[in-house]
């Protein structure tokens, strides 16, 4: 079996390294589970793909912005049967994705998604943030009626062949919304079987990207607009 980890940067040279020396090659060579690690770079101006690429990871340039164009870009060139995601600057566990990837193989579960508020270092997340996170989550659940804690957690394990019951990966946003998008197509799906997990969320490594106000009103406005299509 072969697990694809994708990692999309854009500046990210504090954060890389950690996090992909956190992975657990070794629970990996003993399971014969064979590694691809994807970077989806934004044409980064710092030491992020030089890093990278000597910690073994497959470099892909990706000029296009946005965080669900990174994830569409990663997405196509990975040939694992197992995907794993999750962001650069160290915050996600992956020191634990071989327990998920192994919690989603024993259960026999098409995708899963992280819930981050289960245990957090403290300043993993700022006050502000949480209570976005909050009226986001709260969101999706009242609109979508799909139970999940954390709509924006960046960090999933699925079958590369869930992809194939949802829809084309272009039609998905090229933004920030792409994470809340991806779990609506994945949950709403009667075929997949889903489920949101405990996790965990570290501090982060460099400096944050995320406008709060600005990406978490885009995310809102997605919400509602996916809501009237569907």
């Amino acid at each position: 079996m072969k697990i694809s980890i994708i990692i999309p940067t854009l500046n990210e040279e504090k954060g890389i390294g950690k996090t992909i020396d956190s992975i657990k090659k070794d629970v990996f060579k003993k399971n014969k589970w064979d590694l691809e690690i994807i970077i989806v770079d934004g044409n980064s101006t710092d030491k992020t793909r030089e890093i990278a690429e000597k910690k073994g990871a497959k470099i892909i340039i990706e000029p296009r912005k946005g965080y669900g164009r990174a994830y569409k870009t990663g997405l196509k060139h990975a040939t694992g049967d197992i995907i794993v995601t999750g962001d650069a600057d160290a915050t996600y566990p992956f020191d634990k994705i071989h327990e998920y990837i192994q919690t989603l193989i024993d259960q026999d579960l098409d995708f899963i998604t992280t819930n981050r508020f289960a245990k957090q270092e403290k300043g993993a997340m700022s006050v502000k943030h949480r209570f976005g996170n909050l009226i986001l989550s709260t969101a999706l659940r009242i609109l979508f009626f799909i139970k999940l804690k954390d709509s924006q957690s960046g960090m999933w394990i699925f079958k590369k062949e869930a992809l194939k019951h949802i829809q084309p990966l272009e039609k998905f946003d090229d933004g920030m919304p792409f994470s809340e998008e991806i779990k609506i197509e994945m949950f709403k799906n009667k075929k997949l079987k889903c489920r949101e997990i405990p996790s965990i969320l570290y501090t982060r490594e460099g400096k944050a990207k995320l406008q709060s106000f600005k990406d978490g009103w885009k995310n809102l406005n997605f919400l509602l607009k996916k809501r009237t299509q569907t």
